[in-house]
Parts: C-alpha cells; structure tokens; sequence
C-alpha cells in the first residue's frame, strides 16, 4: 500500500501524566490518586510509580516516544498539557485542580523526543495567561488543549474574548474536550456541550471538538448532531476521532462517517493511554461488524498505536482522516511508499 506526496500521519490527542518525581511539576490530587482509576493510567502508560520515583516522571514521555518510535503506522504524536484549576484572582488552586501537567515538562520532552509534539495548556482565567500563551508559542506549541470540565471554567465566558482573540493572531487551534467526561473523581459536564464553542469560533478560532462530542446529550440533542449544526455555520470546526475505538464509543464512529458534515472535519487522534488499555481498546465489540477472522487478527497487534490505526481503517477511516491532523497542523509532506502502512494492508475499509 503506498501514499505518495501526503502527509504525516499524527496522533493529535495524547495524554501523559506524572506525579511530580524530578522536579517534573506534575501534580495529582490525593483523591484522583488514591481512586483505582490512577492504577490503571500508570499501568497503561507502562510505568509504576517505584520507576517514576527512582526515575522521574520523564519515564513517561521517554515511554510514549518509544511506543511512537516502534510504531509502523503512526509518525508523531501531540503530547498534551493540562493546565489545573485558578482561583479568583487567577491563581493556581491545588484543592480543586484533578491533575496538572504543566506546559514546561511537555515541552522539554518534546525538545528531547522528535517522536513528540508539544500540546500546551493554558487555563484562560490565570492573570498572566496571554503571557503564557505567547510563550507556549514561542516554544514551539502545536495546539493548546483545554478540558473545561476538569479545569473549572466555561468556554462561553465573555471574558475570554481577548485570549481567544491571541489564539486566533497566534494561528493556534484549540483542542477542547466535548461530551461528558468520566475519567476524573468530578466533573462539570454542562459546559463540555459543544454549542459553548460558539464563542472562540465567532472569534475566528480554529476548534478541535475532542471526542466528537460523542456518549452526550444536551437539551436533549445529542453531542454529534448539535456539533453538525455548528459545523455548517463554522468552516474552522473540526471534531477529533480520540477514544472513538473504545469499547463504550466504537458503535458511533460508522456514524460519524456517514454524516455529511463531518466530511473534511474529521481529525485522527487516539486519546492515549486509554488506547493501551485491552479491555477499553478490544476490538471484539465489533465482532458483527468486522467478522471473526479481521477481529483476531486486530487483536494480535501488539502496539496500542498500530492497533489503534488498523481498526480505526477496518471501520472505514480513510487515509485523508488519518492524514488530516499533519495538513491541519501545516507539518510537511513526505513522499514515496511508506512501510509503516503495511500495519494496515490486510484491513481494508467496511462498507
């Protein structure tokens, strides 16, 4: 199978975490890391914390930059930031804050990994965050991501205005959770509906919807088809494909396929660590779809990343989706036959 004069295929939604050994910065609220769901982060990004503590938190990344190193159908991955909670006078509130993983950690490690590319965080709301946002860029941030529901705020807020207007000089796109979110002990699920985009994409916003704003209703419309709606009035809207391969989301990405005003739209992205989970990320649930002999068969690759692709590809995500978050970022082409797309050469599309 080969491409030729395309893009990069690159993972625009990968998460790391930390529990701030080294000097990292990283921060886990004691609630998150006494829930059973820290456990099973760690043990999915192939860490324990005795490694972390005797190696610092940069084990992560240099595990993450592994996986994307031995990978045959991924190039490069977007390592996200996450920003925490500010008080009311813009400062960071550790109380409230679920897990903070700060700008500077992401961005040395994608100075020492060319596997990885740094997705800052900035909550809007911190006194100096136009600052920080000049700086993220300057240091070479390919996106900023926000995940309003952890970090306390709403996307609507007027008085966001000025930093969605430096997002929009600086050309960055914003990666913005959409749907209710359960991976953390709490969340404010209300303003991940995403009619709060209006906002940021009146402003002339590049908008990533993680998740498709998939598994949520608002009003009682689904997430999906209120993100169609804006998507016929905001050419700069874009829904990403993270975490649709799991097992609680995988029945709605044929659907997303097939909604018109999805086409174009569509970003790869694969919410990692929680693709590295086998139970999340079996490919059985779609045994009827896929049939036995293509299901094994997916089920036997081992890289969480190739696997990711490869049935990502069975349920009929073209090459142009795959491709799409390198054209979006403006990263170069390649050119010529590409092996890493043999991952794929068994598993062609479901009609």
């Amino acid at each position: 199978m080969s491409i030729s004069s395309h893009s990069l295929v690159i993972d625009l939604h990968c998460h790391a975490a930390g529990i701030g050994a080294g000097a990292s910065g990283c921060y886990v609220n004691p609630r998150l890391l006494r829930s059973y769901k820290f456990g099973f982060y760690l043990r999915a990004f192939g860490v324990t914390r005795r490694e972390l503590a005797e190696s610092g938190d940069t084990l992560v990344l240099d595990r993450i930059a592994a996986g994307i190193a031995a990978s045959t159908a991924v190039d490069r991955a977007v390592v996200l930031a996450l920003d925490g909670v500010v008080d009311a006078h813009g400062r960071l509130d550790t109380d409230r804050t679920e897990l903070l993983v700060p700008d500077a950690f992401v961005a040395d490690g994608a100075a020492r990994h060319p596997e990885l590319l740094f997705g800052a965080s900035i909550h809007p709301r911190r006194r100096d965050a136009l600052e920080r946002l000049d700086h993220a860029h300057e240091r070479g941030a390919v996106l900023l991501k926000w995940l309003p529901a952890i970090q306390d705020f709403d996307p609507a807020d007027r008085r966001l205005i000025p930093f969605y207007r430096r997002l929009a000089q600086l050309g960055l796109p914003l990666l913005t959770h959409t749907g209710p979110e359960h991976s953390f002990t709490r969340a404010r699920n209300e303003v991940s509906d995403p009619e709060r985009l209006r906002l940021p994409l009146s402003e002339g916003v590049t908008v990533i919807a993680a998740h498709a704003a998939t598994c949520g209703a608002y009003e009682g419309e689904p997430g999906p088809k209120r993100l169609a709606r804006l998507m016929r009035t905001y050419p700069t809207l874009y829904a990403d494909l993270s975490a649709l391969t799991l097992a609680n989301r995988i029945g709605q990405l044929p659907a997303l396929l097939a909604t018109p005003e999805f086409d174009g739209r569509l970003l790869f992205g694969t919410d990692y660590p929680l693709i590295a989970m086998r139970a999340l990320s079996s490919p059985w649930p779609a045994l009827f779809r896929l049939g036995f002999r293509t299901t094994r068969t997916l089920a036997a690759i081992s890289n969480p990343w190739d696997r990711d692709v490869a049935l990502n590809r069975a349920l009929g995500v073209g090459h142009d989706i795959l491709e799409s978050s390198a054209v979006l970022l403006g990263l170069p082409p390649v050119t010529g036959v590409r092996a890493r797309h043999q991952t794929t050469a068994g598993l062609r599309p479901s009609t």
